[in-house]
């Protein structure tokens, strides 16, 4: 190991993070050259492809690498949230209303098709443009990209290095959620922290809001996959100066022109996600405007923020003492800056960017604000969700001879899914304590919390 391990729980979360190989792979990531500070792991880690899926680390621009493992096949996944002026009560008897419209009208399950179609070209503008391609057609407002992360627009992104089956891929999932842990959630906020920051945010208890959690579908996944089997066939050939502790950590020297190549692909992925919860949004406000006949002023719905928690990106942190630039790779790890960061748009920049949680169907998602330990001992970085705790394997053979969408409507959430095995993957038992998660990170001061939210209404792949 090049840097220490750097693990961020508490007793009962280590034991659950020891039952799997998600701490080898934090020590297989030390082990990667060029790294600085730690290899660090959140609180929501579990094991995943060569890098832990919560896992966080840094790579000199000179001697570093840039691995697809630490990025992750779905290249930003990433959350939206949605506020509106509405109360949970006022919606409550609707709510079946607005579940079956929002999955009517919204394309879910694996290799879904939207009806928005592209040709080369257009898609090419998505992958370079992102969200303010969306905006520009009409899928939601100019102030939108304000509150997303990067303004929805990675810069660097060139189309001419995807693959042909990368651009088929992405003809026609834009506009589309996907499945697993993907979701739409209809949710209201049950508890308030920091009321300030809460007013600032323009969150109150008893509110009516919407989460989106979804990615940049095939396209990112085809991108992920063409340039593992690039650096992997590399590495074979003698293209690395070093040894792999692990086949699954593939990458390629930051000096390298795969690097670039990469990089740039990367960010063609993350523009056509940031693009796909812009329009995602959009459809969610047209459903809600129908089901309940009311008007845009009577429903209020603005974006909070986008955040992403699957990128690698070349930002600007202290390395011993030192203002350095490096490649922080994050996968499944959110962005969390603290107040005053020069990257805040100004509506965010006394409170801290909002950091997004998002729970599984059953249990309370959370918006944080982040805190300036983040920058300190994360690289600017937090938890992104709860954390697997079973496989979904593991899910489904204990899940065996349930009915889930039943158990979850007596609690008063309304669940809909394009097939069972969907809802036994995702059932509440397969996951860690999200409070749990969330009170380790602001115990090690990355992000602070604000509000919390309940599900009332799910829609699922």
């Amino acid at each position: 190991m090049r840097v220490p391990g750097l693990v961020f729980a508490n007793s009962e979360l280590i034991r659950s993070i020891q039952e799997d190989q998600s701490l080898t792979q934090v020590a297989n990531v030390a082990m990667l050259p060029g790294i600085v500070g730690h290899s660090l792991a959140m609180p929501d880690i579990h094991w995943g492809y060569g890098f832990p899926i919560g896992g966080v680390a840094a790579f000199d621009l000179d001697e570093g690498i840039v691995s697809p493992g630490g990025v992750g096949y779905d290249i930003n996944c990433g959350c939206r949230l949605m506020t509106t002026v509405l109360r949970g009560s006022d919606i409550r008897p609707f709510m079946k209303d607005l579940v079956l419209a929002l999955f009517r009208n919204i394309p879910t399950g694996v290799g879904s098709r939207g009806p928005i179609h592209l040709s080369k070209s257009e898609e090419n503008r998505v992958a370079a443009t992102g969200a303010d391609w969306a905006v520009k057609r009409g899928y939601g407002k100019p102030r939108d990209l304000e509150r997303t992360e990067d303004h929805g627009a990675m810069e660097g992104a060139d189309p001419s290095v995807l693959s042909e089956r990368a651009v088929q891929r992405g003809r026609d999932q834009l506009g589309t959620l996907g499945s697993g842990n993907h979701f739409i959630e209809i949710q209201v906020v049950d508890q308030i922290y920091d009321p300030e920051k809460a007013g600032q945010f323009h969150l109150f208890e008893g509110q009516a809001t919407v989460f989106i959690h979804t990615g940049s579908r095939g396209f990112g996944h085809q991108i992920c996959d063409d340039f593992l089997k690039e650096m992997s066939r590399s590495a074979f050939k003698g293209g690395l100066s070093f040894e792999l502790p692990d086949r699954q950590l593939a990458c390629a020297p930051l000096t390298s022109d795969l690097a670039r190549r990469y990089l740039a692909a990367m960010a063609c992925a993350a523009n056509y996600a940031w693009a796909n919860r812009q329009i995602l949004m959009h459809w969610a406000m047209e459903t809600f405007l129908k089901t309940l006949s009311i008007g845009p002023d009577e429903l209020g719905m603005n974006l909070l923020y986008d955040v992403c928690h699957n990128i690698a990106k070349k930002e600007l942190h202290h390395v011993s003492g030192e203002a350095t630039m490096v490649c922080v790779h994050r996968k499944g790890a959110t962005r969390a800056l603290p107040p005053g960061h020069p990257l805040l748009p100004e509506v965010y920049r006394a409170t801290g960017q909002p950091v997004l949680i998002p729970g599984d169907m059953g249990t309370y998602s959370y918006v944080l604000a982040g805190a300036a330990g983040s920058m300190e001992r994360s690289f600017g970085s937090s938890c992104h969700g709860a954390g697997r705790l079973l496989s979904r394997t593991q899910a489904v053979k204990q899940a065996k001879g349930r009915a889930i969408n039943r158990e979850l409507e007596d609690k008063g959430i309304i669940v809909q899914s394009r097939g069972k095995q969907t809802l036994k993957e995702e059932m509440p038992e397969a996951y860690k304590d999200i409070s749990q998660v969330v009170d380790v990170v602001e115990a090690a001061e990355l992000a602070t919390k604000v509000a919390r939210m309940r599900p009332l209404g799910v829609i699922k792949g």
